[in-house]
């Protein structure tokens, strides 16, 4: 039971000095990979494996020229099984992040062209409706004279 607690006990002084460190480097790569996604607008195991040589290098600096390099290698080796999963998660799922928003693009076009086409319409018959009434009143104005 002592070695349960103990064990217990670090595990919570030792996860909290990880955890910090591992959502750091989470939220930087996904921030590296979505930039680069959403610049080249197209989503590539390239730019998981930037995104990870980018991380690496950063969370390494510190150790000098070899650890940059090493993280930069480390990085990268991770990137691409990273990005090649959740690639393939995508296409599990029926489709991939690109098509989702060129069909959202797309569809929001027709929606918007659709309110335009009514907003037209609804004009149309008005001017419609005020030139009958002007016909009108010039053929009421006629007839008084």
């Amino acid at each position: 039971q002592s070695a349960h607690r103990a064990g217990l006990r670090s595990f919570i002084r030792y996860g909290w000095r990880w955890s910090w460190r591992v959502a750091a480097f989470v939220t930087i790569f996904n921030t590296v990979s979505t930039g680069l996604s959403v610049y080249r607008n197209e989503i590539t195991i390239s730019n998981f494996a930037s995104a990870g040589a980018f991380t690496g290098a950063l969370f390494r600096m510190h150790l000098g020229l070899q650890g940059l390099a090493g993280g930069f290698v480390f990085g990268t080796a991770f990137g691409i099984p990273a990005g090649g999963l959740l690639m393939v998660m995508q296409k599990l799922a029926g489709e991939t992040l690109q098509e989702k928003r060129s069909r959202e693009r797309r569809e929001l076009y027709e929606q918007k062209l659709a309110e335009w086409q009514s907003r037209l319409s609804v004009t149309e018959v008005f001017e419609g409706q005020t030139e009958s009434n002007a016909r009108g009143g010039l053929e009421t104005e006629r007839a008084r004279e």
